[in-house]
């Protein structure tokens, strides 16, 4: 017992002892400093033998705090000296240097071979042909978007800024960003956030994200207002209107800004009070069935002027998607394009339960909404964007390959913008100033110089894919499918990703002699009238 606490209060004691010591040896002013640091030591000692919080400070008194100090640097040891570069938590190394490379205009080839296991289970590729195609111009690698029923529809670059709000976002982040769209003729989502002041100085092109809370074109209680969204709406820099229905990192949950993000500038944009944490509500209040949020997409339409509608969502009941295309059939309503979003993507903040465990992965989402489309026959007339964890050209082509028309990138926008992962982004104290509304903060990111670095990796990265389609012999990436990509599944086999998944057949679910199969199960417990399952 005496040993016990003779170990626990030594250096407290010594600390003390040499404090007292020091002062009746005062009159040797060399020792004036070490005093005054036994001193301090002494009296963050006695703080902590006072305190109630933690128990490690009053057992270990001076001590203790080494641990709490180790606990606050611990991301950052781990990220600059023991991290593997192929450790994705939630990007590695690699990925992260890539992406700063190709924004930066340096070289991203590496020598000396692939670091990667080539015989371990999941490693992917596209087999490439013996006869490589020309190089193709990553200028014309867009897609048009705008269904029948669209009367202005746009046509979009094949990597765009995923959704991410000012707020979120500092406004120097939102700047850079919008101008690196501009100089790159692709798209900026705005994220629920509304259209902020930020996104109009450089008239990059828009797509105007509408979520639950309806930030932009809301009332006083936080309804949708038809006459404030069709001012936004009609704006020429907003070429779409995306209504957010779930999103990967926490879906079902709704979001928050804390009230001290809240400054005046946001509650302008928002059209919220300050002082008080702004809500985005877990589901919308404009629509509750799948008819419903189909009528909610022909008064958009109309409301807009005929731009594209569409939905992003990260899947989760698979009925419930299913009742939305058995809407369409019913209503005839259709929306111009969907964007699927997987549980791997990112946010500012979410409950941990809800990033590891809620949601359908980006793929499997991807897949199952692609597949829906075809087998009730409305694939070709909506077009499917995919986002959650996109850096890479490879990255884009296993989503085109799944059956996606489009990717979008959040992340990967951030890192070209200065992001370092420092994975702070709700505490406002992000070290570069891209997820903070700290103006000293975000005055280190220079908008200019990061918007050309913007630009940079969207072009780098289009260029990539344009030589892995030359080399797999295609010259467009619509010709890219599921034959193209290639799984390892053991140590000795490998497959094809069109062995590997399902793929319907074009109105195989409106075939009602089909029995026993996951997707005719689901089909049968779909309901157009209701988001629950029929019984």
């Amino acid at each position: 017992m005496t040993l016990s606490l003779l170990s626990r209060y030594a250096f407290f004691a010594f600390c003390l002892l040499f404090t007292l010591v020091s002062l009746a040896l005062l009159q040797h002013q060399w020792l004036w400093p070490l005093t005054l640091i036994g001193a301090v030591l002494s009296l963050i000692g006695i703080g902590d033998l006072l305190q109630t919080r933690h128990a490690i400070r009053r057992n270990y008194p001076v001590l203790g705090n080494i641990r709490y100090l180790v606990e606050k640097i611990r991301p950052e040891i781990r990220q600059y000296l023991l991290e593997a570069d192929r450790e994705q938590l939630p990007f590695s190394r690699s990925q992260r240097s890539l992406v700063y490379a190709r924004a930066k205009e340096e070289i991203a080839d590496k020598p000396f071979g692939t670091l990667l296991d080539v015989y371990q289970n999941g490693f992917e590729f596209i087999g490439h042909s013996i006869r490589p195609a020309p190089l193709s111009d990553p200028a014309g690698f867009r897609v048009t978007i705008g269904g029948p029923q669209c009367r202005q529809p746009y046509s979009a670059s094949l990597l765009n800024i995923s959704a991410m709000s000012f707020g979120s976002l500092s406004a120097n982040a939102i700047r850079a960003l919008n101008k690196g769209a501009k100089l790159g003729n692709f798209a900026h989502d705005t994220g629920e956030g509304s259209i902020s002041a930020y996104h109009r100085e450089h008239d990059g092109d828009l797509i105007w994200e509408l979520g639950s809370g309806y930030f932009g074109c809301r009332t006083s209680d936080g309804r949708f207002d038809p006459q404030r969204f069709a001012v936004q709406a009609l704006q020429p820099q907003v070429r779409m209107i995306e209504i957010k229905l779930s999103q990967g990192a926490k879906p079902g949950h709704g979001g928050i800004l804390p009230k001290q993000k809240v400054t005046a500038e946001i509650s302008a944009t928002r059209g919220v009070p300050m002082g008080e944490d702004c809500i985005s509500p877990a589901r919308h209040s404009s629509f509750s069935t799948p008819l419903e949020l189909l009528q909610f997409i022909a008064q958009l339409r109309e409301l807009s002027g005929g731009k594209p509608i569409g939905f992003k969502l990260c899947l989760g009941h698979p009925w419930e998607f299913m009742g939305i295309a058995k809407a369409m059939l019913e209503s005839g309503i259709l929306p111009d394009f969907i964007v699927v979003d997987g549980k791997e993507g990112g946010t500012g903040a979410a409950p941990l339960e809800f990033t590891d465990h809620i949601g359908v992965p980006m793929r499997e989402g991807l897949l199952f909404v692609h597949n829906t489309l075809v087998g009730c026959g409305l694939r070709d007339k909506i077009k499917l964007g995919a986002s959650g964890k996109i850096v890479s050209a490879f990255d884009i082509a296993c989503m085109l390959a799944i059956g996606a028309d489009w990717a979008n990138s959040a992340r990967g926008f951030m890192f070209a913008i200065g992001c370092v992962q420092s994975r702070s982004c709700h505490t406002n104290k992000c070290p570069t100033g891209v997820a903070t509304q700290d103006p000293l903060r975000q005055r280190a990111l220079v908008p200019e110089d990061k918007a050309q670095r913007v630009f940079n990796f969207h072009r780098n990265t289009l260029k990539a894919l344009a030589e892995m389609l030359a080399a797999a012999g295609l010259e467009h990436p619509a010709q890219l499918d599921a034959r193209h990509l290639v799984r390892r599944i053991s140590a000795s086999e490998i497959k094809l990703f069109a062995q590997q998944h399902v793929y319907l057949k074009p109105g195989e679910l409106l075939d009602e002699q089909i029995e026993g199969k996951f997707y005719q199960r689901m089909w049968k417990m779909a309901r157009a009238d209701s988001f629950d399952a029929a019984l």
